[in-house]
């Protein structure tokens, strides 16, 4: 006789397990503790199984029906319940070790290591502020472009639209990475291109004029700060690079007997070379003197064994009289790619390589980091004897040639 929602409620434990039977191998397990477990008998390939349906009473007497019922189409369509039960949550746990959050970690984990250290924190910091809350539990395949979309939405809607592209641009780095590795078929960020608020392009702030160059130049020249500072600030304009890639320059990668420094770019993960002006070189060499036996070549001011503080330069800048509308830490950039175009006439191509920017020759190939080495080695004395020019007073007119 088929078991009743009473019966099953009223079921008493005893000294050994109890067994009440219900129909079509289904029954009820009494255990001497008082619980109650359905079970479900049955046979795969003359082998006879047990498949566990859950306790009494979070599981009723129609769950279990309807669990057994499920079992007995499995069966019927060639399946062991007990098998697929098996795979379902081997499955589960699969694809709970491959959520976004894991791929995410495991993805900044094997590449941050060759990322400046503030780049890299930033990184983690809007994931795990941004994207882990909502995403991070999803299993990486399952995340779609909608789903994706609203997440960064989020911080759209707050005001931080450059910061919504650059988070939705690094997700779009751990869907990649996790299509490599096998995790996901497809990165769902491609298919935003155009969803967000379109950035205004930052601004930054640089004195292009020769003339004004000229008084900022003797500016820094004359700062009374720490020798370290000092340097960079007499350094900056020679180079060029971004402020990240100053502050973080290490000794290892300067050869100050060929006149080069060799490091990659964060921003772009690419190789690149800075040739050395005869002025820079005799920057570095009287700062190896005192900062030689350190790892970086601007440590800060505290310990040798981290670079200088993101705010060292533009602070010194700042005390010295030079606003902020005036002059930025990136406009050094601004400031060599306008006169050495404008005033020098070297070519633009030459300009923008130096400046670390994806450069295409006419057949379409992006130039590698050796390109045009020789003539970008005569750009930079070029430019920083005519920077020299400057500071002196000379009145230095365009040239009338292609330069370097």
């Amino acid at each position: 006789m088929p078991l009743s929602d009473t019966a099953v409620r009223n079921a008493k434990p005893g000294a050994k397990p109890i067994k009440l039977y219900d129909e079509r191998g289904l029954f009820l397990l009494i255990t001497p503790a008082g619980g109650k477990w359905w079970r479900y008998r049955y046979k795969n390939d003359n082998k006879e199984k047990l498949l566990s349906l859950g306790v009494y009473p979070d599981v009723s007497l129609k769950d279990a029906r309807e669990r057994r019922d499920n079992a007995r189409k499995l069966l019927a369509d060639g399946i062991d319940p007990g098998e697929n039960r098996k795979a379902q949550k081997a499955t589960k746990q699969e694809r709970a070790a491959n959520s976004f959050e894991v791929v995410a970690r495991e993805w900044y984990t094997k590449f941050s290591p060759n990322w400046a250290e503030n780049h890299g924190n930033r990184i983690i910091r809007r994931l795990e502020r941004d994207i882990f809350p909502w995403l991070g539990g999803r299993p990486i395949a399952d995340v779609t472009a909608p789903e994706l979309l609203d997440v960064v939405r989020k911080i759209e809607n707050r005001g931080a639209i450059e910061t919504a592209h650059r988070v939705l641009s690094n997700c779009g780095q751990v869907f990649r990475y996790a299509v490599a590795t096998g995790r996901a078929l497809r990165d769902p960020s491609g298919d935003l291109r155009g969803a967000l608020t379109p950035t205004k392009g930052e601004h930054f702030a640089a004195v292009t004029e020769p003339k004004l160059v000229a008084g900022l130049l003797r500016t820094l020249d004359g700062y009374q700060g720490t020798f370290t500072v000092a340097c960079a600030l007499r350094l900056a304009p020679l180079v060029f690079v971004r402020p990240g890639e100053l502050r973080n320059a290490e000794w290892a990668d300067i050869n100050l007997d060929t006149a080069e420094w060799r490091y990659t770019v964060t921003k772009t993960d690419t190789a690149h070379i800075v040739p050395l002006a005869t002025q820079a070189v005799t920057i570095l060499r009287e700062l190896h003197g005192l900062t030689g036996s350190s790892r970086f070549v601007f440590p800060g001011a505290r310990t040798n064994g981290r670079p200088m503080s993101d705010n060292a330069i533009l602070g010194a800048m700042r005390r010295m009289g030079i606003t902020k509308d005036e002059m930025s830490g990136h406009g050094f950039r601004a400031m060599a790619r306008t006169i050495l175009d404008e005033v020098l006439g070297v070519r633009p191509d030459l300009i923008e390589h130096q400046l670390a920017h994806a450069v295409k020759d006419p057949n379409g190939r992006a130039y590698n980091r050796t390109a045009h080495l020789p003539e970008r080695r005569k750009m930079m004395q070029l430019w920083a004897d005519y920077l020299d020019k400057l500071k002196a007073g000379a009145d230095v007119m365009p040239l009338n040639g292609n330069g370097a």
